[in-house]
């Protein structure tokens, strides 16, 4: 079974970056079925970006040219955050597996675990 344990969240200004990771033990990441997800307050979870099975990625529209979705060679998810808003404001889990592997990569429906969340706060 996996587990995923997300990491680098807290509270900055507009215009601050931060850096999340995500972490998984007992089995490695498929780059085939990894991405990240948030949820705003009083909204539901919404794709962010997430890593194709060749490689490539997508992003939501609010955060393209923003955010950065990368893996490293030891399968850790990174989402790197820049010229943050505060409609950036939510809950950010990472998700892996492929649940439902026709759905699109931006799909909650899509993956089969999810860690646990780290609260990202950007304030004015």
């Amino acid at each position: 079974q996996v587990q995923l344990v997300e990491s680098g969240g807290g509270s900055v200004q507009t215009g601050g970056s931060l850096r999340l990771s995500c972490a998984a033990s007992g089995h490695t990441y498929s780059n085939g079925c990894i991405g990240w997800f948030r949820q705003p307050p009083g909204k539901q979870r919404e794709g962010v970006a997430a890593i194709a099975g060749d490689g490539s990625t997508r992003y939501a529209d609010s955060v393209k040219g923003r955010f950065t979705i990368d893996q490293d060679h030891a399968n850790i998810l990174y989402l790197e955050m820049n010229g943050l808003k505060p409609e950036d404001t939510a809950m950010y889990y990472c998700a892996a597996g492929c649940k439902t592997w026709w759905r699109p990569l931006l799909d909650v429906d899509r993956y089969n675990y999810w860690g646990q969340g780290t609260q990202v706060t950007v304030s004015s």
